[in-house]
C-alpha cells in the first residue's frame, strides 16, 4: 500500500508518522514538502502553537510525545478577562488533576523534531525541498509529478499543505472563505515578571489578545487586530508599540519588552465543502482553517490526523484499498460533527466578543464570572476544551 502527502509541516509530518505507527510500517508513505527544513524563515522561526492536553496524548499514542516534550512549556493557568471590566475567569490545571492545561511549542522545533523522526522511519520516504505541479487520478491510482519530474504513485493521496491548498484547488473542490476584517500581529515579548506557565486571553476593543509562555522568560504574543487600523499600528514604531499593547493587556506581567520583529497575518475562515474526493483527503488547515482564538486550530487537525490514521492503517492491516470511496467516506462521517462544531464555536467567539452593543457586554462579563463562580459548569465546558 502506498500513501502521498502532501505538505510536510507539522500536520502532514504528524500524519506521516501516525500512519507509520498505527500501521506498524505496512503502509509505505511518501511526504512531499516545498520549504527546506534550514530555511531561514524568521516568520516561521517565531511563530508557535498551543498543543491541548489530548493532543499531547494523542503524540504518546504514536510513540513521539516522549521526544517531542523537551521542547513543550507547560501551560498550568489560563487567566481570561475583557479591557475595561472586572469579571475574570481564572482555569488551573491543579482542578482537573492534571499536569498542564496543555503545552506551546514553537513550530520550527516542532518540524525539525518530527522531520529526525521522518528519517529514522524506514517506510516514509521524503521529498523536500520539491513542489507537486501536477496530479492525476484514475480509478485504481494517484500519480503526482514534481517539479523534477519524478513521478510518485499511490493508492491514496492526502492533501496536507495548509489554508491556501494548492491541492484544493488543482482537485477543484469548493470552499467557503470569509475575511474577519482582522489581521494577528505576532511577537516575541520578554516581561519583567516571569511567565510561570500563565497564559493570558483578554479581550479587547480591537480584538482578542493572547499571550502564552514560550519558556522560563519568554512569552508569544498573538493579538488581533482590525485590518481598517492595521496601517495605524504598522507605523507604530517598537517603544508605540509596546505601549500600546501594555495599556490593553496590562500590567500582570509587568513590564513588556519587545523581543522580535512583528508580523501581520490576515485572518479567514475557510471551510472545504467536502474533505474527500476520488483518492484524495484533505485533513488540517486545507480542510478548514479558523480563526486562532481559543487555539483550536492545530488541535482540530489532530483529530484528523488521529482519525483517518486508524482508518487507514486498520483498512491496510486488512489488505484492502486504503484508496477506496467507502473507506474515505468513513473518514468524512467521523470528523463531520466535530469539524462542524469547532468551526461554529470559533466563528460564533469572535463575532460575540466584538460585539459592542451594551447587552453583550453585560451578557458575556456574566458568563465569565458565573464560569468562576459556579466551577461544575465551567468544569464540563473545560474539559471538552482541553481534550
Amino acid at each position: 500500500m502506498q500513501i502521498i502527502i502532501i505538505g510536510g509541516g507539522i500536520t502532514g509530518a504528524s500524519l506521516a508518522l501516525a500512519i507509520s505507527k498505527l500501521s506498524k510500517e505496512q503502509v509505505q508513505i511518501s511526504l512531499i514538502e516545498a520549504i527546506e527544513l534550514n530555511k531561514k524563515n524568521m516568520h516561521f522561526n517565531n511563530r508557535t502553537i498551543a498543543l491541548s492536553y489530548g493532543t499531547c496524548q494523542q503524540f504518546n499514542q504514536i510513540g513521539i510525545w516522549d521526544g517531542l516534550k523537551k521542547y513543550v512549556t507547560p501551560i498550568t493557568h489560563i487567566h481570561i478577562s475583557e479591557y475595561g471590566h472586572a469579571s475574570i475567569l481564572n482555569i488551573k490545571a491543579k482542578y482537573y488533576s492534571i499536569p498542564a492545561l496543555g503545552y506551546v511549542i514553537k513550530l520550527s522545533d516542532a518540524k525539525n523534531y518530527l522531520f529526525d523522526q521522518i528519517k529514522k522511519t524506514p517506510n516514509i520516504t521524503l521529498f523536500c525541498p520539491e513542489k507537486t505541479i501536477d496530479i492525476i487520478r484514475t480509478i485504481n491510482n494517484v500519480s503526482v509529478k514534481l517539479t523534477t519530474n519524478k513521478i510518485l504513485t499511490g493508492q491514496l493521496l492526502v492533501a496536507a499543505d495548509g489554508s491556501n491548498s494548492i491541492i484544493r484547488k488543482i482537485s477543484k473542490i469548493d470552499w467557503y472563505k470569509k475575511s474577519y476584517e482582522q489581521c494577528a500581529i505576532t511577537a516575541n515579548i520578554l516581561t519583567s515578571a516571569l511567565p510561570k506557565g500563565r497564559a493570558f486571553e483578554r479581550f479587547t476593543q480591537f480584538g482578542s489578545l493572547a499571550i502564552l509562555p514560550v519558556s522560563k522568560y519568554c512569552s508569544s504574543l498573538i493579538w488581533c487586530y482590525p485590518l481598517k487600523n492595521k496601517q495605524h499600528i504598522m507605523q507604530l514604531d517598537n517603544d508605540e508599540f509596546v505601549m500600546e499593547l501594555q495599556q490593553y493587556f496590562g500590567w500582570r506581567l509587568g513590564e513588556i519588552k519587545l523581543i522580535s520583529k512583528r508580523y501581520y497575518l490576515p485572518l479567514f475562515l475557510y471551510q472545504a465543502k467536502k474533505i474527500i474526493s476520488h483518492r484524495l483527503v484533505l485533513v488540517g488547515n486545507a480542510a478548514q482553517t479558523v480563526h486562532p482564538i481559543g487555539g483550536q486550530g492545530f488541535n482540530l487537525a489532530m483529530r484528523d490526523i488521529m482519525i483517518l490514521a486508524d482508518i487507514i492503517s486498520k483498512t491496510a492491516n486488512n489488505r484492502e484499498d486504503i484508496g477506496n470511496y467507502s473507506v474515505l467516506i468513513n473518514y468524512q462521517i467521523k470528523r463531520n460533527n466535530d469539524r462542524q462544531n469547532i468551526i461554529k464555536i470559533t466563528d460564533n467567539l469572535v463575532r460575540l466578543f466584538n460585539n459592542k452593543h451594551i447587552i453583550f457586554i453585560i451578557s458575556r462579563n456574566i458568563a465569565l464570572i458565573a464560569m468562576e463562580i459556579l466551577k461544575p459548569i465551567s468544569n464540563i465546558l473545560i474539559r471538552k476544551a482541553i481534550r
